[in-house]
């Protein structure tokens, strides 16, 4: 208790000065409406300078929380959009003629993966079974011919390229007529040769090159390209006709799958012809 009187009365100036000082200012501020706005003004953006820091402290540790809510909705939005919904019903195109029989249907696609540097490439439909595509189906673009169906599940198709080595597709060169199989050498993606030609005709450079139909997997008449040069096969009466395709396999998005009506009716006729079993 001493000490507390002695320290009082050695800074009991300073006290006192304090005490005034205090009731100055609070009667300053209550008597005067400019001060008195002017201090609550003060304090209440010092309360909101305080609140807005703990705001965004707060939001920082809840930035991963809202991310993740962020990226859930996110998904389910991505979900209901139609280019990622699989389509089942594709479009398909039917003739309706009272003297011509349909024969052919064309089932459309979009190609999802592809490869044209490799010896044998091929593209990967996202259309399957479920659209009644098969194993040997064609499938052909706006601009030519592209492949042979190899393979299928419910939902995707493999087809083989024409840019494939073992791939043989029987065509015709107009106008002549003159028809063999188209082949590709495993280099160029931009050209291929027909083979089985005969050289006793003369084929004019720049002469249409289309599906000749015997198969019955390409309809008569599909465009494949356009003849570039003859190469004589030495020792032998043939040309080694060399064909520009009349498509891009680089750039190729959207397809037709060929599903012949009657296919399962020739097949079936070819396969009763007796077997030549003679040898000459």
């Amino acid at each position: 208790m001493q000490q507390f009187i002695a320290f009082f009365r050695r800074f009991r100036v300073f006290l006192v000065f304090i005490g005034l000082q205090i009731f100055a200012l609070s009667t300053y501020v209550q008597y005067l409406r400019f001060p008195q706005s002017q201090y609550l003004t003060s304090a209440s953006y010092v309360a909101g300078k305080f609140y807005g820091v703990r705001y965004s402290i707060m939001k920082h540790f809840n930035l991963e929380n809202s991310n993740k809510n962020l990226q859930a909705e996110n998904a389910i939005l991505r979900k209901q959009t139609l280019n990622n919904l699989y389509q089942i019903n594709r479009y398909k195109f039917h003739v309706a003629d009272t003297v011509y029989e349909q024969q052919y249907d064309f089932i459309s696609c979009l190609i999802t993966n592809s490869s044209t540097s490799k010896i044998n490439n091929y593209f990967t439909l996202d259309a399957g079974a479920l659209q009644g595509i098969e194993r040997g189906m064609g499938v052909f673009s706006q601009k030519g011919v592209i492949g042979v169906v190899h393979n299928t599940s419910e939902h995707y198709s493999v087809v083989k390229s024409v840019l494939t080595k073992d791939i043989n597709i029987d065509v015709l060169v107009l106008p002549v007529g003159l028809y063999g199989f188209l082949k590709w050498n495993g280099k160029d993606p931009k050209r291929g040769t027909i083979t089985g030609i005969t050289n006793d005709l003369s084929i004019k450079k720049g002469s249409k090159v289309v599906t000749r139909g015997g198969a019955g997997i390409f309809p008569k008449g599909l465009l494949v390209g356009y003849v570039e040069k003859l190469v004589p096969v030495e020792g032998k009466p043939l040309w080694e006709v060399v064909v520009r395709f009349s498509e891009d396999y680089r750039r190729i998005d959207r397809v037709y799958v060929i599903k012949n009506l009657f296919i399962k009716e020739q097949h079936l006729l070819e396969n009763a012809n007796p077997k030549d079993n003679t040898t000459q």
